[in-house]
């Protein structure tokens, strides 16, 4: 690693302050992948300048659409007039960085005939198998095959719709499936789709463009595929995910951050389990203020879930502030079966925290019974220690930093780089809210 990739935390000091949130990352970047299907211009706002934006920037980019800045800061104009076939070995160059190319498939099928996307990057918490994309796209008409590389897509006539079931409510399948279906002929029927406020944002940017799509009470999505789609003007809601990140560093460093941008209705889930924990949150027109309100805070039982259930990105940087709280904290996690992974650091801080196989709360899921570290419990309070830190994944990567922050002493945070992957100007912004931190040649960040 280099230098610049690792960040030295002083610990300590309560985070407070300011800052602000824009476009949700689990937006933007498919709300990027939408204009490709369109026949017009689009105009995307609201947009945080974040590696998974600059990767789908270069794919785009390599397609032959125009991307530029618009008029005003976080303003993409994106132009699909002139799509083309990439060369493989410039795509080739974006693989392992990110996982929405895959979303790329759909729409260069349209538009092309055809597609390569290369292998997959991401954050290794468990499994994210591709296979199913590539069933769906099939059901849709189109051919797959495996290359050096990875996988060459043909789509000999139009794609047609198709009824699918989906065996777990996925994000990135339901996006794959709406990407692809409102192009193609006839009517597709998506049952058990997620619906989660970024997937709602999606099909907003798509039915701008002239999709027909209608969402059911019982997660089941029917899209009428159209002949033709037009531009968009959209602005990308906030990152529900990066506010409740800040969120949990105030309250582990018993801080007071008011996090501008922040949107009550997205969050309502996470906000009564921090009010439960014993954080207070004060909402205004124009973003949350987060804050420690001193005193103990308290132990719960936590479940993750799907949409409207407590997000599993919200688990990892609020169960650093659990270790703070007074009593056992029960965690499951129902819907990435290694997440918990991150706590092993932890607990070399000095945190009390045991990893179990079975469901510990209020169900069982999927990850029952079949051998999968999916459930914790958290002793507290328990005082942390700065320690050298490598950093596994975005949301864990975030956590770490927030221990860091939360821990007496001095810690070495290692690939921080990640964090950009998801989290705008971070460093910049820790800057702004008092954080003690610097690179390791000295210089401040």
């Amino acid at each position: 690693m280099t230098g610049n990739d690792v960040l030295l935390v002083h610990g300590g000091t309560p985070l407070e302050g300011e800052i602000r949130v824009r476009g949700a990352k689990n937006l933007v970047p498919k709300a990027m992948v939408a204009a490709l299907l369109g026949s017009e211009p689009s105009r995307l706002r609201n947009v945080p300048d974040i590696r998974d934006v600059r990767v789908v920037r270069g794919l785009l980019q390599l397609h032959g659409v125009t991307v530029r800045p618009g008029e005003e800061p976080g303003e993409l104009i994106l132009d699909p007039t002139y799509v083309e076939s990439a060369n493989v070995a410039d795509i080739d160059a974006h693989a392992g960085s990110s996982r929405i190319p895959i979303l790329f498939c759909g729409p260069l099928l349209h538009r092309l005939g055809h597609a390569f996307i290369p292998g997959l990057g991401g954050c290794d918490i468990g499994g994210r198998p591709i296979d199913f994309h590539f069933d769906v796209l099939r059901q849709f008409g189109a051919t797959i095959e495996k290359r050096e590389g990875g996988q060459y897509l043909e789509a000999p006539q139009r794609l047609r719709g198709c009824k699918i079931r989906l065996p777990y409510p996925s994000v990135g399948s339901t996006e794959q499936v709406l990407l692809t279906a409102v192009l193609a002929e006839g009517v597709t029927e998506l049952s058990n789709a997620a619906v989660e406020p970024e997937i709602e944002d999606l099909i907003c940017v798509l039915q701008k463009m002239g999709a027909i799509i209608s969402v059911d009470t019982d997660r089941t999505i029917r899209i009428t595929g159209v002949d033709r789609l037009s531009g968009y003007n959209h602005k990308a809601l906030p990152d529900r995910l990066e506010a409740a990140s800040w969120a949990s560093a105030a309250l582990a460093t018993g801080g007071n951050i008011y996090v501008r941008g922040a949107q009550q209705r997205s969050m309502m889930t996470f906000l009564n389990t921090y009010r439960k924990v014993g954080g207070a949150f004060e909402i205004d027109d124009e973003g949350i203020r987060f804050w420690h309100p001193g005193g103990p805070l308290k132990a719960i039982a936590l479940e993750t879930d799907v949409h409207p259930g407590f997000q599993t990105d919200w688990q990892q940087p609020l169960v650093v502030a659990l270790t703070q709280a007074t009593g056992l904290s029960i965690v499951h996690e129902t819907v990435y079966e290694s997440r918990l992974g991150f706590t092993s650091a932890l607990n070399q801080m000095g945190a009390h925290i045991q990893l179990y196989r079975e469901c510990l709360g209020g169900s069982a899921c999927r990850f029952g019974q079949r051998n999968f570290l999916h459930s914790a419990v958290v002793s507290g309070p328990t005082k942390l220690q700065g320690a050298d830190l490598v950093i596994p994944d975005l949301r864990g990567g975030f956590s770490y930093l927030i221990a860091a922050l939360a821990a007496e002493g001095t810690s070495r945070v290692h690939g921080i780089d990640l964090i950009n992957r998801g989290y705008e100007n971070f460093m910049e912004k820790l800057q702004e809210l008092g954080a003690k931190v610097e690179l390791p040649n000295g210089d401040l960040v």
